[in-house]
């Protein structure tokens, strides 16, 4: 209650500006009436709504403001009808919530129960961050026009998979206060899940239940497209449909082929097929200054956790979706259904293109893996953009200057500088890799993530790299649920190891053969290390008494002169050290037998 009377007071308060329309003056709290004002749209893709007597309206085509988007019970209880009045399309059930929730795929196919392997098929996914929700309706729509409307040609030649929402818990977490920076639905889910996850932070470490579910599904799947559909926060301008890709305009991709086809086919169709309903497409925004909005644009990031960079590594197609958050709900819908329905006609055409791109990819086994990118300092280039005018104002509540963007495109096209990524690290690719049976949770989640292994049914002992992990850093507070740590130096040592049974080798010279190095170097920032998966390491067991090591230590220096100058030298060049007693004597106890062999020593062995 307080936040509505909260968000009641600032709309009246804002309504008293003398600039401020009529409309907005009597706009209810869960309008925003805060908000920029939205630049006018008249785009042509309005036909695309049924009409008021088609029984299969959907709720966000009935709402007279097309600002509904309805609840999940709502929404599949429409799906069930339609699955039961269409053998065009069917349901079906890949997973359930930590609250008990099915998740489900809606498939428009030909095919029946068994969806043809020679067609190509286009998974589109909504509701992974539930609030942004434009796929899931915009899906609804485009299916019913499948089904008993004129699109049923789209399923001629391939197969369309729609996941209307992957979160589903975040998605009854619905509120009319979830996104304060985005103009509708109305009502909007949660960002995350119920056990508080962010599932677009999920693709490499595989925690969550909806998560290994999707990835599970998407092996049996095995999509030649996948459009993971969001909606954006950040600075305001004219772009309402934005996407992007890594390896866009020939930057470093993990899977060239399929970057180039995504570069050279799908952006100029969809672009083309945008513009002729009267959208505005764009690539990825990311502003690198939220104070001046003019300071550039950068590539927002390319890591493996997020869907664009799994798909890079793992060689599907994958294309990131950012509708425009200011821009009307009905428009981000209208505009997600041009995108699905042009993809879904350029995958039918292109599909032979695509497969022959991501054969190509499978077939790379680098030497060397780029990881840990971060972003480069220097802009790659000039980008013209299309913005939105904007002025400053001196505001008394944050004492400070800040923006008012002005709801009217700039005539003038902006010169922006584009800032890149640049990886950090350079990781050498082994053979293959040892992961101890103890350590069963992480050989599910190599399994879940499709990648082929040997599982050893007796013991054996293998000669292997082991590392030593130097100076491990905790981070000092949580993410997504885990403390993170990171190391920059690691030292190898070369021992026979003796794996149990249950133990699995992992080899790289495969296709997913990149990802397993960058789960299972400690060094890389998405290894299940990095994430916190094996904390073990960094607890040492056993101790030595003062009375004990003091006079052992004493004794070694006695018996090894090269001991003694060696410790003297770090006593010279260590103050901070030569003052502690108990770390002079760890210094000797870390150099005897009785020390835990296994401290900081990580437990996945690299063979070759």
């Amino acid at each position: 209650m307080r936040n509505a009377l909260v968000l009641a007071a600032l709309a009246a308060a804002l309504s008293s500006s003398p600039a401020m329309s009529q409309s907005v003056r009597n706009l209810a709290p869960w309008d925003t009436a805060f908000l920029p004002p939205a630049l006018e749209w008249h785009g042509a893709s309005r036909a695309l709504l049924a009409d008021a007597t088609n029984p299969w309206i959907t709720d966000f085509e009935r709402d007279p403001q097309r600002n509904v988007s309805p609840d999940y019970a709502t929404t599949r209880a429409w799906f069930d009808r339609l699955d039961a009045a269409s053998d065009l399309i069917r349901i079906e059930e890949f997973g359930v919530s930590p609250e008990g929730r099915p998740i489900y795929a809606v498939i428009a196919s030909r095919d029946g129960a068994t969806l043809d392997p020679a067609k190509p098929v286009l998974l589109a996914q909504a509701g992974i961050h539930p609030g942004e929700i434009d796929g899931k309706d915009a899906g609804m729509m485009l299916l019913r026009d499948i089904a008993f409307g004129d699109k049923g040609g789209l399923i001629d030649d391939i197969n369309l998979v729609l996941i209307p929402i992957l979160s589903v818990d975040g998605h009854e977490r619905a509120s009319a206060y979830s996104r304060p920076n985005q103009r509708g639905p109305r009502i909007q889910g949660w960002r995350n899940t119920a056990t508080n996850q962010n599932l677009n932070r999920d693709f490499l470490k595989l925690d969550q239940p909806e998560m290994r579910a999707l990835r599970t599904f998407m092996n049996r799947l095995d999509p030649d497209l996948y459009l993971d559909i969001h909606v954006t926060d950040g600075m305001d301008y004219q772009y309402d449909i934005t996407f992007g890709f890594n390896g866009e305009d020939g930057v470093y991709s993990r899977s060239p082929a399929i970057s180039e086809w995504l570069d050279d086919r799908f952006k100029p169709a969809i672009n083309a097929a945008l513009e002729g309903q009267g959208h505005i497409p764009g690539p990825l925004v990311f502003g690198v200054d939220g104070d001046d909005p003019r300071a550039g644009l950068s590539d927002g990031g390319l890591g493996e956790r997020f869907s664009n960079g799994w798909g890079a590594a793992a060689h599907v197609p994958t294309v990131l979706i950012e509708n425009h958050s200011l821009k009307p709900y009905e428009q981000r819908v209208l505009g997600t259904y041009v995108l699905i329905e042009a993809s879904m006609r350029l995958l039918a055409e292109e599909g032979a293109a695509v497969r022959a791109a991501v054969a190509v990819d499978r077939t790379l086994r680098p030497a060397e893996i780029l990881a840990n990118f971060v972003p480069d300092p220097t802009p790659i280039e000039t980008r013209a953009f299309k913005g939105v005018l904007y002025e400053t104002y001196d505001s008394p509540a944050s004492g400070r200057t800040e923006i008012r963007w002005l709801g009217r495109p700039d005539p003038e096209l902006w010169q922006m500088p584009y800032y890149g990524s640049r990886a950090s690290l350079t990781l050498r690719r082994p053979t293959a890799y040892w992961v101890p049976a103890h350590r069963a949770d992480l050989i599910e989640r190599l399994r879940i993530h499709g990648l082929q292994m040997e599982t050893l049914e007796t013991q054996r002992t293998v000669s292997v790299s082991m590392l030593r992990l130097i100076d491990p850093v905790i981070a000092p507070r949580a993410n997504e649920g885990h403390v993170q740590m990171s190391v920059q130096t690691v030292e190898a040592e070369d021992r026979d190891w003796t794996w149990a049974p249950g133990s699995v080798r992992v080899p790289t010279d495969q296709p997913l053969g990149d990802l397993a190095v960058l789960l299972l170097e400690p060094q890389s920032s998405e290894s299940v290390f990095a994430w916190g998966l094996v904390p073990e390491v960094l607890s040492r067991v056993e101790y030595i008494e003062g009375y004990a090591i003091a006079p052992l230590a004493e004794a070694m220096m006695a018996a090894d002169p090269g001991l003694k100058a060696e410790f003297e030298a770090y006593l010279a060049a260590d103050p901070a050290f030569a003052a502690n007693g108990d770390a002079r004597l760890q210094w000797f106890y870390a150099r005897t037998p009785f020390y835990d062999d296994r401290y900081r020593l990580y437990p996945v062995g690299r063979e070759g």
